[in-house]
């Protein structure tokens, strides 16, 4: 079987302070800020570094897994694959429990979740062509 590529992350962290967030990752990893809102005191950002991409967002609550405060922001991470059916197949024979089954989703997506060790929700997938 060959290996399926996993060819990027763009996971979603809920933060205490989004302006100290972005600090961290523009000084510490070099990655660069590429969009939040508001410019003077965001509540959202987006931070890029290669084909790597942070959403970080303020929700004024001590950060937890986003499954666990809002079940309609499930998904802690958004792993781009570029063939989620060979991803799937893969995990499968390891014996990896799904939290979603591989689907094309209501919002225009073609990909599978599962959950990490800590609840963390992933979605490996791509946009439906």
């Amino acid at each position: 079987m060959t290996r399926a590529e996993i060819a990027g992350i763009s996971p979603f962290f809920i933060v205490e302070d989004v302006a100290a967030a972005l600090s961290f990752y523009r000084e510490m990893l070099d990655f660069e800020v590429t969009f939040q809102e508001p410019a003077d005191d965001p509540f959202f950002a987006i931070a890029c570094r290669d084909r790597a991409m942070i959403m970080i967002k303020s929700v004024g609550v001590v950060p937890l897994p986003n499954c666990k405060r809002h079940p309609w922001a499930r998904w802690d991470a958004y792993v781009y694959v570029p063939d989620p059916d060979a991803l799937a197949a893969e995990f499968a024979t390891r014996g990896v429990t799904f939290s979603a089954p591989l689907e094309d989703t209501h919002d225009g997506q073609r990909g599978f979740e599962l959950k990490d060790a800590d609840g963390y929700v992933l979605f490996f997938g791509r946009p439906r062509t």
